[in-house]
């Protein structure tokens, strides 16, 4: 005998990467930042003290929007804290899409976007992506047709780092009727040349919500905080009527404000990640193992058929080195390999090359 609802007995949950315990392990399978979080950041924690846990903390995280808002040159009104991005994707699901109604994503993509569909009980299109990773060139007449409630691009896209610009995004909210949720996860890695900024649009695009997270571009994965931007009647609902009382606690508000104003150390530590990621994709390609361009904190390799990738995942694994395989479809023949410390680089590029010349 079960109590669960339907759908969630017949659904699959989300298998999250390999988290080991030790520290011999090189863990390069879930893309953390390699660095640790602001100077700032561990100053707070230090200071907060054990008697401030005893009452609730701020309800709207009114301290964290309005430093949020000021870093984006926008209202309060249009920051949604969250108990990281993956509450303000729960949030968006359960504000605007009724059970039964269609939400498109591309594939492949972040893996757990239909097991939160399937929680919703909605339905998941997935339309594949063009052999180069590119969008279809028929997406919109896609999107439409499939009269969807909502769609939800990670962008820079997960697994493959490749990005959509901004026009592409504009164009693509103008052209439909229903939310549009841009998940920017990995957007403090792009390179700056490529002058990506979907922020202004919530102006005059009422049906784009912005997915931003403190995980990767300020070291905080452990933290859990993210948080949303949007038009103030996108963000209202979410705000006032779905989310959680008390969603984000004291020490992640005060941890995540820190963060936030130490722009000068978190974007230097970007810069040496784009470093790192050009001269890590330029190794694996020299090894025969063929990237992808990214503008992330990580890179997505082809594995030659004379060897495998799952053998390969395999053979690192067992050299304390952990990777990303997806044994999915389009992915089977290919690693994702999170941008490392420099050391962490230079001994998965030397295990590699041992291994393949092995």
């Amino acid at each position: 005998m079960t109590f669960e609802r339907t759908n969630i007995a017949s659904m699959e949950g989300y298998v999250p990467g390999e988290q080991p315990k030790g520290k011999a392990v090189i863990k390069l399978n879930t893309n953390e930042n390699p660095y640790p979080a602001s100077p700032e950041v561990a100053a707070t924690l230090a200071n907060i003290k054990v008697e401030e846990l005893r009452r609730y903390p701020q309800a709207l995280a009114e301290d964290f929007r309005q430093i949020a808002a000021q870093l984006h040159q926008i209202s309060e009104t249009n920051i949604i804290p969250t108990n990281g991005g993956d509450e303000l994707l729960r949030l968006a699901l359960t504000t605007f899409v009724e059970a039964g109604d269609n939400v498109v994503i591309t594939q492949p993509s972040y893996s757990l976007y239909p097991v939160l569909a399937d929680v919703q009980n909605c339905n998941i299109v997935e339309v594949p992506l063009q052999d180069d990773w590119g969008m279809p060139v028929d997406f919109i007449s896609t999107l439409n047709q499939s009269q969807a409630k909502m769609c939800i691009l990670v962008n820079p896209h997960a697994p493959t780092g490749v990005l959509l610009d901004t026009n592409y995004i504009k164009k693509l909210a103008e052209n439909f009727d229903g939310v549009l949720v841009v998940d920017e996860a990995y957007v403090d890695f792009v390179d700056p040349t490529q002058s990506y900024n979907c922020v202004p649009l919530i102006d005059s695009h009422n049906n784009i919500l912005i997915l931003r997270t403190l995980s990767k571009g300020y070291s905080l994965a452990g933290l859990r905080f993210g948080y949303g931007i949007a038009n103030e009647s996108l963000a209202n609902p979410m705000m006032f009527k779905t989310r959680d009382s008390y969603n984000t606690d004291h020490i992640a508000q005060k941890l995540a404000c820190a963060a936030l104003q130490s722009q000068e150390y978190a974007q230097a530590n970007w810069k040496s990640i784009r470093q790192s990621r050009a001269a890590l994709t330029d190794s694996l390609n020299e090894l025969g193992l063929i990237t992808t361009p990214s503008q992330t904190n990580f890179v997505l390799c082809q594995v030659p058929d004379s060897f495998g990738a799952a053998e390969l995942y395999q053979a690192l694994k067992k050299r304390g080195i952990l990777v990303r395989y997806f044994q999915q479809q389009r992915l089977e023949d290919k690693l994702r390999i999170s941008i490392g410390s420099e050391e962490e680089n230079i001994t998965i590029l030397a295990a590699l090359q041992e291994i393949l010349a092995g």
